[in-house]
């Protein structure tokens, strides 16, 4: 991949620069580095160009543990001693953050990547404006994509920070304050300024070519990757600034499934896009670039790798990465006694289960082979052959008994799968090892594997932008066109001996309400950092009951609390409605 290729030669440049600074004893000192000082080749070009994209990449877990946890699908509780965390988690998972605590250091944490992001965005276009290209060896247009990007860059990050807090400052120079505000702007603002960037951008991409998927372009941005960007932008409108722009939506996302911006099509199989070869996929949009022993921010620690099992690894066959760690999981359908809950949102599991031959409730488990797969869970026992030869089962590192993974949480431990326990308490204080499946989105195959570790990050696919445009059908009432768009997308998740049980009307015989469309968007998105949106824009995310959270007083949750660390680096900063000022 070309882009992946740029930045693992230039990571290399910097380690072996990082070693030479140990080693010589030259007296050779620089008061500062600034753009006339450092950019001296093209590869200093491409290097400062890189960095806010790696940025970006790291960022993703920010955003994803408020967009995850607060919602109903994912969630993070006590296990056996472990993740309680002072209770920072049920927090966030019961809208109660505050102004300081771990939950409020969680918030805050998104609000400063983003805005470091667009800094580091700033500061790179500021030099670009006035760089040299002929001396440097950049060609005029080499340099006009570089700019274009960053841009494109620029309102991905703030587009993320609009969707949390809404009232921002307007940041749009690095080295001329007096370009920026200390105070927010109206959200109407900051909403133009996004739309107004992406359109004067789109027509200085390129549209994608061939038939192979992004390819060496994996990780750039383009014309349709950019249209996207639009397309999320007027989806939100509505909640975010109370005006309509559903037809501004499905414009953009017809031009994009009619192959205006580039030929895009939808992936046979569900888990082509997110495989360890996705930059062949023609179903991916967008993607930050990864590999083992390179970046790969959506494995590491506090992301994906810890949505699993302590001792998964061995279920996986992949041991070179260290322990897992069970921070998050599904909430459950289920209560300790295994009847369904009755609330109307969460219950992932259940919702999954009312198409039953779904190809992604199959438990994960690593085929024959090189790089082969099925299934999109781990649930029930996990076997693995140890180096006897010997069957075991993978067990909890507390107590040591063997993992029986339940859509249910409380305190099973040894409990056999059918037993009904004595204690019926289950909450974010109240679990262990066995309480809520895994999602295996993205492979996690064995050691030695070429596929381990290697699968890119997919920002942005093309079901995202069927879904969306289904949805501006559904909201101007055109129930049968909205219906027919997910099916497109869905039938590659059945049988198609099932198809007409499964498809919605006038396909198959399944009914698209608002209730079956929210579902819908909470199984083809499962646990890639969206969920909370998709809540907030259907009005749900305050509003509504799942597992042990009940209704918000109100609405002012729907964007979060400014901490006392965010309010205390600028005074001028006002807090969001609804909540205390802490000044």
């Amino acid at each position: 991949m070309k882009l992946r290729k740029i930045l693992y030669v230039v990571s290399g440049a910097l380690l072996i620069v990082g070693a030479s600074a140990c080693t010589d004893l030259t007296e050779k000192v620089y008061d500062k580095i600034v753009s006339d000082n450092y950019y001296q080749n093209k590869q200093d070009v491409v290097r400062a160009f890189l960095r806010p994209f790696e940025h970006g990449y790291w960022s993703v877990l920010s955003t994803y543990r408020l967009q995850e946890i607060t919602a109903d699908q994912m969630g993070t509780w006590e296990r056996d001693g472990w993740w309680y965390d002072g209770g920072q988690w049920e927090r966030l998972h019961k809208h109660t953050w505050g102004l300081e605590g771990g939950d409020a250091d969680v918030i805050a944490n998104a609000w400063e990547v983003q805005f470091q992001g667009i800094g580091q965005c700033n500061s790179v276009l500021e030099d670009f404006a006035i760089l040299d290209c002929k001396r440097l060896g950049v060609n005029e247009q080499e340099l006009n994509s570089m700019y274009a990007q960053i841009r494109a860059l620029r309102a991905w990050f703030y587009l993320r920070a609009f969707d949390l807090f809404r009232n921002l400052p307007k940041v749009v120079s690095f080295n001329d304050q007096s370009q920026n505000t200390s105070y927010q702007v109206s959200p109407e603002e900051t909403f133009a300024f996004i739309e107004t960037e992406l359109l004067e951008i789109l027509d200085e991409l390129p549209v994608k070519e061939g038939n192979n998927g992004n390819g060496n372009l994996q990780g750039q941005w383009n014309k349709a990757s950019v249209a996207a960007l639009l397309v999320r932008l007027y989806l939100n409108a509505e909640k975010w600034i109370g005006i309509s722009k559903y037809e501004e939506c499905a414009k953009y996302a017809q031009k994009i499934i009619n192959g205006e911006y580039g030929n895009y099509s939808l992936a046979e199989q569900w888990d082509e896009p997110f495989d360890w070869n996705n930059e062949l996929s023609n179903e991916v949009l967008y993607a930050f670039t990864a590999g083992f022993g390179y970046s790969h921010w959506h494995w590491d620690g506090d992301m994906y790798w810890w949505g699993f099992p302590v001792n998964a690894k061995y279920y996986f066959g992949f041991l070179e990465w260290g322990d897992c760690n069970p921070a998050r999981a599904v909430q459950p359908s289920l209560d300790v006694d295994g009847n369904l809950y009755e609330f109307e949102l969460g219950k992932t599991i259940y919702n999954f289960k009312m198409y039953p031959e779904d190809y992604r409730l199959k438990k994960y488990v690593n085929l024959e082979g090189e790089s082969n797969r099925e299934g999109m869970f781990l649930y029930g026992y996990l076997p693995y052959m140890n180096s006897n030869g010997e069957v075991e089962y993978v067990t909890s590192p507390v107590g040591g008994y063997p993992l029986y993974i339940r859509d249910q949480v409380g305190r099973f431990e040894d409990a056999a799968p059918d037993e009904i326990i004595d204690d019926k308490e289950s909450n974010c204080a109240h679990g262990d090892m066995n309480s809520g499946w895994c999602v295996v989105k993205y492979p996690v195959y064995r050691d030695g594997d070429p596929g381990a570790m290697e699968s890119d990050y997919v920002e942005i696919r093309l079901s995202e932008i069927y879904y969306s445009l289904a949805e501006c059908y559904f909201r101007s009432g055109n129930v049968d066109e909205a219906g027919k768009l997910l099916n497109s997308v869905r039938k590659r998740n059945y049988p198609q001996s099932t198809w007409q049980e499964y498809l919605y009307e006038p396909e198959g015989v399944a009914v698209l309400t608002e209730a079956e469309f929210l579902a819908e968007w909470g199984r083809e998105f499962l646990n890639e950092g969206r969920r909370r949106t998709d809540l907030c824009r259907w009005n749900k995310f305050s509003s509504g009951t799942w597992w042990d959270k009940m209704p918000d007083s109100d609405n002012h949750t729907d964007i979060f609390i400014f901490p006392y660390k965010i309010l205390g680096a600028n005074p001028e900063l006002k807090q969001n409605p609804g909540y205390p000022d802490g000044k």
